[in-house]
C-alpha cells in the first residue's frame, strides 16, 4: 500500500538464521563478534553458495580525500520524488526518501554494516531460541535518546506496539512486524494486548515470534522496529514528529516546509556524534522535473549528493554526459520497475489477457530508451543478487503474433477504454509514454495514461487495495527491497490478501508455497526452491508484468566520504567516516 522503500542483503539473512536457529540444540548469544565467526563456520556448508551470492553484490566505496576542518562541514543530499514530507513517524513513513531522513533521526535493536549484514545498534546482544521463535535482546549500556533521556526496554515495547497498533494507521508494521506472537489479534481489534513484546527488565527486551522465520532480524532492522522515546511521543501531541526525539546520529534542528530537513549532530549517539560534520541538509525536488532541478544544482555545487533513490536516477539525457565522471557512481539495484494489473476489474481478472499486454512491450527499446548505464531488463519478480535470483524460471517473451492470439481467444474488445496511472516523477512520463505506445503499435489497443502526484498516486494504490471495483486498471510503480530476501518481494508482494497486494493477485499454489518457504530456516536449498516455484507461477500468470530494474546513478562530490554503494541503495555504516565540505 506504499510505493516503495529501502532494505539490505539476503543470504546473510539466512545465514544468521542457521547461525541461531537450528543448527545448534541450546540457544546461542549473538553479538557482533560471534556472527562473523559463525559465518566462517556456515562457509563449510552447503550455505557457501548463497553466501557468495551476496557477496556479489556490486559496492563501491567513494574515494578517501583529506579531512577538511571538523565541525564546519554542510552535507547537502537531494531527495528527489518529493515536494513536502508526509511524516517522520516510523510507523507511517512510506517513501523511500522519507525512510531516509527518518532513518538519520531514528535508529533499532539492530542495523546493516557495509556488507549488509545484521550488527548490534541499540541492542548490545541478543540470544535466540532454540526453535528460533523467541530473541531476547539487551540493550546497549548507556543507551540514551537525542534529548538525553535513558533508553529503557519499556520505550522499545512502546515503539513496536504502536507501530502495529491499527489506530496509528500506517500500515507498515502490519507487513513487517506482523509474525510477533498475538501481532494478528491486535492489528485486527480482537486484542488490545500484544503478547509477544515484553520488557523483562529495563534493559532486556524479549520478542516471541508465531513462526520461525529467517528473516526476522532484518524486518526488525526497518523503520517500524525504530525506537521512540515513549514520553516525547505521548507528551508531544499529533505532530510530535517535527521535534522527534530518537537514538540515530542526527536531531531536526529545521523543517523548513516545502524547502528541506536541516539536521545536526545528535550529541548522544551511541556511536560518538558524527562532530566532523556541522549539518545534514536534505533538500526536496518534487515533481516529474524534480530530478532535472536536482541535477542542475548539482552542476552549480547547492548540492553534494543526487540520484541516490531508484525511483528517481540521474535523468537519463544525462547520462552520456556524466557517465565517464569520478562523480558517478553506479551499482545495479534491489529495485523493479512494473505495471501492476487490477485483478478484480475486467478485463484484467483474465491471465490471457495480462500475459497479452506483457508479450506485446519490447523490453529492449525501452532499455535504450533509458539510456546506456541507466537499467537492465526486468523479466521476473526477483532482482538480481536476491537471493534465487540466480535459478532458472520461464520468462514471457516480447511476441506480437502470441499476443494478439491471446487477445482474440480472450474476446478482448480493442475499443474500450484503458488507463495506465503513475506517479509523476523522474522519467515515468517517457517510461508510460512508450509502453502505451508499444500496446497501440502491437496490440491496436488505445490506452490513456494518467498522471498524478506521488503521494496521490500511492493513496490512489492504497484505495484499489481497500475498494478494487472503484480502484485503478494498472499502473506504473517500483518496488525496492526492505530487505535482501525473497520473502520481501513474493510473499510481501504476490500473496492473497497481503498488504501490499493492491492488484490483488491470487493464486493458491503460490499461496502455499511461500508459506512453506517462510518458515523453513534450517534448509536454504529447500526455502529457496520453494520461492523459485512460485515466482514461476507469478511470472505465468502475470502477477506483476516487470519491465527493468534500475541502476542506482548517483552523482557524489569527490569531496564527500563515507558512503557504501550496494544493491539496498546507499549504505552509510560509520558516520564518523563521512566527510562534506
Amino acid at each position: 500500500m506504499k510505493i516503495l522503500k529501502l532494505a539490505t542483503a539476503t543470504l546473510a539473512v539466512t545465514l544468521l538464521a542457521a547461525a541461531c536457529g537450528g543448527a545448534t540444540p541450546t540457544s546461542v548469544t549473538v553479538v557482533q563478534t560471534s556472527i562473523v565467526k559463525e559465518t566462517q563456520v556456515v562457509k563449510e556448508t552447503q550455505v557457501v553458495k548463497e553466501t557468495q551470492v551476496v557477496q556479489q553484490t556490486v559496492q563501491v566505496q567513494v574515494p578517501v580525500t583529506p579531512v577538511p576542518v571538523p565541525g564546519t562541514q554542510v552535507l547537502r543530499w537531494a531527495l528527489e520524488g518529493i515536494n513536502e514530507p508526509s511524516t517522520l513517524d516510523p510507523a507511517k513513513a512510506g517513501d523511500s526518501q522519507i525512510v531516509f531522513a527518518t532513518s538519520l533521526l531514528f535508529r533499532g535493536l539492530v542495523q546493516l554494516d557495509a556488507q549488509l549484514r545484521i550488527k548490534p545498534d541499540g541492542a548490545e546482544s541478543w540470544t535466540v531460541s532454540a526453535d528460533t521463535k523467541t530473541y531476547t535482546f539487551k540493550l546497549r549500556k548507556g543507551l540514551k535518546f537525542s534529548d538525553g533521556s535513558d533508553v529503557t526496554s519499556d520505550d522499545v515495547v512502546f515503539a513496536i506496539t504502536r507501530s502495529l497498533d491499527p489506530k496509528v494507521g500506517g500500515g507498515n508494521g502490519a507487513y513487517y512486524l506482523s509474525n510477533i506472537k498475538g501481532a494478528a489479534d491486535f492489528t485486527s481489534g480482537k486484542s488490545d494486548k500484544l503478547p509477544g513484546v515484553t520488557a523483562l527488565d529495563p534493559s532486556t527486551v524479549q520478542i516471541a515470534l508465531e513462526q520461525p522465520s529467517a528473516y526476522f532480524l532484518y524486518q526488525l532492522n526497518f523503520i517500524t522496529g525504530y525506537i521512540l522515546s515513549k514520553k516525547s511521543v505521548t507528551d508531544g501531541g499529533e505532530k510530535w514528529y517535527e521535534k522527534p526525539v530518537g537514538t540515530g546520529p542526527f536531531i531536526l534542528k529545521e523543517w523548513q516546509h516545502n524547502q528541506k530537513l536541516v539536521l545536526t549532530p545528535n550529541p548522544y549517539y551511541w556511536a560518538g556524534p558524527p562532530n566532523q560534520l556541522k549539518e545534514v541538509d536534505l533538500v526536496f525536488y518534487g515533481g516529474d522535473q524534480g530530478s532535472v532541478t536536482a541535477f542542475k544544482d548539482y552542476q552549480t555545487s547547492a548540492v553534494d549528493v543526487i540520484g541516490s533513490f531508484g525511483q528517481t536516477p540521474i535523468p537519463s539525457q544525462f547520462l552520456p554526459q556524466v557517465k565517464d565522471l569520478p562523480d558517478f557512481k553506479s551499482a545495479p539495484q534491489f529495485f523493479v520497475r512494473y505495471i501492476g494489473f487490477n485483478n478484480k476489474l475486467k478485463p484484467f481478472d483474465n491471465t490471457m489477457v495480462r500475459e497479452a499486454f506483457a508479450r506485446g512491450i519490447d523490453k529492449s527499446k525501452l532499455i535504450k530508451l533509458l539510456g546506456d548505464g541507466a537499467a537492465r531488463v526486468q523479466d521476473r519478480i526477483l532482482p538480481g543478487g536476491i537471493p534465487g535470483s540466480e535459478m532458472k524460471i520461464d520468462t514471457l517473451a516480447f511476441d506480437i503474433d502470441i499476443a494478439n492470439k491471446l487477445l482474440t481467444d480472450a474476446k478482448f474488445d480493442k475499443t474500450q477504454k484503458l488507463v495506465l496511472t503513475y506517479g509523476a516523477e523522474g522519467d515515468n512520463a517517457k517510461v508510460v509514454e512508450f509502453i502505451v505506445q508499444q500496446w497501440k503499435t502491437n496490440l491496436g489497443v488505445n490506452v490513456t495514461a494518467e498522471p498524478l502526484e506521488l503521494q496521490t498516486f500511492s493513496q490512489k494504490l492504497t484505495d484499489t487495495y481497500n475498494d478494487p471495483a472503484k480502484g485503478l486498471q494498472m499502473y506504473f510503480s517500483v518496488w525496492g527491497a526492505d530487505y535482501p530476501d525473497p520473502q520481501n518481494w513474493l510473499s510481501q508482494q504476490l500473496r492473497t490478501d497481503v498488504g501490499n497486494n493492491n492488484g490483488h493477485y491470487s493464486n493458491t499454489d503460490f499461496d502455499g508455497l511461500v508459506d512453506k518457504a517462510d518458515v523453513e530456516v534450517k534448509d536454504v536449498t529447500a526455502r529457496l526452491k520453494s520461492y523459485n516455484e512460485a515466482e514461476q507461477i507469478a511470472v505465468t500468470e502475470v502477477g506483476w508484468l516487470p519491465l527493468f530494474s534500475p541502476n542506482t546513478n548517483a552523482m557524489v562530490k569527490p569531496y564527500v566520504t563515507g558512503l557504501v554503494f550496494t544493491g539496498q541503495g546507499i549504505i552509510i555504516p560509520d558516520w564518523s567516516a563521512v566527510r562534506a565540505q
